[in-house]
């Protein structure tokens, strides 16, 4: 086990846990969300071959519509 954050809290994951699954743990529908991933904001094509690693940050904003 490992230890990412994210959006600031520690959670435990698998090593090498693909981001994708990682969003599918966190019942977060990917296509309503933006992901910023080490300081960088990560498109989606690299969502499903992007692998946790100890200490990573993610920072996850979930889009909103309204009007």
């Amino acid at each position: 086990m490992i230890t990412i954050h994210v959006n600031g809290k520690p959670v435990p994951c698998a090593a090498a846990t693909p981001l994708f699954s990682l969003l599918e743990t966190l019942a977060l529908n990917p296509r309503l969300i933006a992901i910023e991933y080490n300081g960088e904001i990560l498109h989606r094509q690299f969502w499903e071959t992007c692998q946790m690693e100890e200490g990573d940050r993610l920072e996850i904003v979930t889009i909103v519509g309204g009007g």
